[in-house]
């Protein structure tokens, strides 16, 4: 088998009307995957990305041309693929209402990180240890939002010990796996992160930190544990077929991938990997 890659930079066209930008429509031999330039363990400019060796395995087994189109903001990925820059994104809540989404094909969660030896383990937001603790959370989304582990602590009193970090990595001042490293070196008590960045990172610097799913919290209704697919363009139902049908003819080399980049996973809701496709 045969496949090749080719790097857009699409957000260097940014400044054209949005129908000038607008590539051609899905062609058979071509796929076209929209993805971030910079956001490890997920994808990168260098192919390092759990992201890059899914579609690297997906071009290879249709025999395909693989390209990436790349763009750093969930919402502009989502302008992206709706407006057939590229035809599909490799990592999406199945709840999503921004496209069509597959079934999932993995589960995960935000993460409480603590070093092994700290003296008292933190299980859930419930616990009152944590108003004494420094505790780091991103306090920012991609899309300007702050994090579900900052509003949640808010909700639950906890604010004057929060220790913020960036979820904007510009000029080497700041990288994702700050807020990992600040655990293992004591600078902070614990964590609450995306579970994928916290595994990652902790597996990729040799860290040897326990990790806690954190639970769906009951006080602010707001989900810890998301379920993730593949998402392509609503009307392109075919397509999204063809995706499903990858999905389920690889769950095994899809479950490696995950296991090799240390992505902490849950498990799936009963019969949602084998029910109808997403939105």
């Amino acid at each position: 088998m045969r496949f090749s890659v080719t790097v857009l930079a699409v957000a260097s066209l940014a400044a054209l009307p949005l129908a000038a930008q607008r590539p051609a429509p899905m062609q058979p031999g071509l796929l076209r995957v929209c993805a971030d330039p910079d956001n490890l363990p997920f994808s990168n400019e260098a192919g390092e990305g759990l992201e890059n060796r899914i579609a690297e395995l997906m071009a290879k087994t249709w025999d395909s041309k693989l390209e990436y189109v790349w763009w750093a903001a969930p919402r502009g990925m989502m302008r992206m693929l709706n407006g057939r820059y590229c035809d599909v994104t490799l990592q999406m809540p199945v709840l999503s209402d921004m496209a069509g989404v597959t079934r999932p094909y993995y589960r995960t969660s935000y993460v409480i990180i603590q070093r092994k030896d700290a003296p008292h383990r933190v299980t859930g937001l419930d616990d009152p240890e944590l108003k004494r603790l420094k505790i780091g959370v991103h306090l920012f989304s991609a899309d300007g939002e702050n994090t579900p582990p900052a509003m949640a602590l808010s909700r639950h009193g906890v604010v004057g010990n929060l220790v913020g970090f960036s979820t904007t990595y510009t000029g080497g001042q700041a990288r994702p796996e700050d807020i990992v490293k600040a655990v293992a070196d004591k600078s902070i008590d614990l964590a609450m992160v995306w579970g994928p960045i916290a595994g990652y990172y902790a597996k990729r610097l040799g860290l040897d930190l326990s990790f806690t799913p954190i639970e769906d919290d009951t006080l602010t209704r707001m989900p810890f544990a998301y379920s993730m697919g593949m998402a392509t363009r609503r009307a392109d139902r075919a397509f999204r077929d063809s995706v499903q049908a990858f999905i389920d003819a690889h769950r095994p080399e899809l479950q490696r991938i995950l296991e090799e980049y240390g992505i902490p996973t849950v498990p799936l809701p009963a019969d949602s990997a084998r029910g109808g496709p997403g939105r």
